[in-house]
């Protein structure tokens, strides 16, 4: 995998395109619907639809090829025709406990055709199952095993509200026993109303209300998390605080798509009598999220159009540049700007830990990331059993790369100070400034 990478640095990510030879492909596309009645989709006169083959007239059939054609245009591998006809084979040997056909080409048609022979020659009441059992199979089998998937409506819905901090079981206001929208005024009586009560019982049960409670006030008595969690659901997942010793400290816990708006909500406010001597972001325990955090958060520092990584995918280094922000003019004389991680910052967290270390813009303290290093997208499946049903691929569609230029996958992002050697505590001072700002950084990895 490496050896992709550094040849795809090699080639560099432009490419000359040829518009003429663009202008042959496309004109040769429509001839061959045109004339070639299996590819014909049924664009021209009104025809009924068909397919590319004519196996995926059955629907089970079509369902899988769906999947197929997701990750030969999708996956973050160039995708070898044999290979993957041959495990859509063993998929769907393992999804009916064995299988003794062998395909009868190794490519796209090959597949449907033992699709489709299978799907006849089992009940129709078990169709479904096996269709939807073998593409779970085949997702999860490609590199990085497990990374890629199958959801229904409902698992999408549920990965997405995972990843975007959404509790649909519980509603913040009524915790506090009142209303949506209501003032804040309101909000404040009924905390003060729940808190009274709950601190005089002794019980474990009222000691998590009052946990609750205690949380549900936080994210409503202030305006700008209030504001993101009414429009759209999503809890904070940034807190902050500033030390004794003027430093600054954002903990976040995860990248949403409100993570962004939460940051600028905390550093709006600075200005050059009150800019912090230092910052310190942790991201340890932060499963990462929405993958633009990244190069947005880094734009606060460097400002518009920046280099901030590359994404690499089918053998091709995909450069992601800091979005039309400008940056926050009060951060760029703060020389003292670490990050800390710990083994279980992953996924977007480790890029953006990578984009801080390769600019030199902050240092990691901490232990080496998870190796998190995919980015998963999903791509829905038009193709339905009963019109209402519907299934979404979660395929991996690009690896994310170290301040070194390697994956990430596998090896995770390794500090500049490693809090697992003895003497991490007197490294500090190699690489800071402020002694200040240096117990700042052994007390809160001494406290999380």
């Amino acid at each position: 995998m490496q050896d992709e990478i550094i040849k795809a640095r090699k080639r560099g990510t432009l490419k000359v395109r040829v518009v003429l030879v663009a202008l042959v492909l496309v004109l040769a596309a429509i001839f061959l619907l045109w004339r070639v009645p299996e590819a014909r989709l049924g664009w021209f006169d009104g025809e009924a639809i068909t397919y590319e083959t004519k196996y995926e007239k059955d629907v089970y059939v079509r369902f899988d090829m769906e999947i197929y054609d997701i990750i030969v245009e999708n996956y973050w591998q160039e995708v070898n025709e044999a290979e993957l006809a041959e495990l859509f084979r063993l998929s769907l040997a393992q999804a009916m406990g064995g299988l003794k056909e062998v395909l009868p080409s190794t490519d796209r048609k090959g597949v449907a055709a033992i699709l489709s022979k299978i799907m006849k020659e089992v009940p129709e009441d078990k169709r479904k199952t096996l269709a939807i059992d073998t593409g779970i199979i085949i997702l999860n089998s490609l590199y990085p095993e497990g990374r890629s998937g199958l959801l229904s409506d409902k698992q999408e819905t549920e990965f997405r509200d995972n990843v975007n901090n959404i509790n649909r079981d519980q509603n913040l206001y009524s915790i506090l026993g009142v209303a949506e929208g209501v003032a804040g005024e309101k909000v404040t009586q009924a905390y003060i109303d729940k808190k009274t009560v709950l601190e005089i019982d002794d019980s474990s049960e009222a000691k998590a209300e009052l946990e609750q409670v205690n949380y549900a006030y936080g994210v409503l008595s202030d305006s700008n998390t209030r504001a993101i969690y009414d429009e759209t659901k999503i809890e904070p997942s940034v807190t902050s605080q500033k030390t004794s010793s003027n430093t600054l400290y954002l903990d976040l816990t995860r990248i949403t798509p409100a993570t962004f708006q939460e940051v600028i909500g905390k550093i709006e406010n600075i200005t050059e009598s009150n800019k912090p001597a230092g910052i310190i972001i942790d991201l340890r325990g932060n499963i990462g999220g929405a993958l633009d955090f990244a190069r947005y958060f880094f734009a606060l520092f460097v400002g518009p159009n920046q280099y901030a990584y590359d994404l690499f995918q089918k053998g091709e280094l995909n450069v992601e540049r800091t979005p039309a922000i400008e940056r926050v003019e009060t951060l760029q004389n703060i020389s003292d700007v670490a990050i800390l991680t710990d083994k279980n910052t992953q996924s977007t967290a480790e890029l953006m830990a990578a984009v801080f270390k390769r600019s030199n813009r902050a240092k990691l303290v901490g232990t080496p990331t998870l190796g998190w290093g995919t980015v998963e997208n999903t791509f829905p499946i038009k193709t339905t059993f009963d019109g209402s049903e519907r299934y979404s691929v979660l395929l991996v569609h690009s690896l994310t790369l170290r301040d070194d230029g390697e994956a990430i996958e596998n090896k995770g992002v390794d500090p500049d100070v490693n809090t697992n050697e003895s003497d991490w505590s007197n490294q500090l001072s190699n690489i800071f400034k402020s002694r200040k700002f240096i117990q700042d950084i052994i007390d809160i990895v001494g406290e999380k």
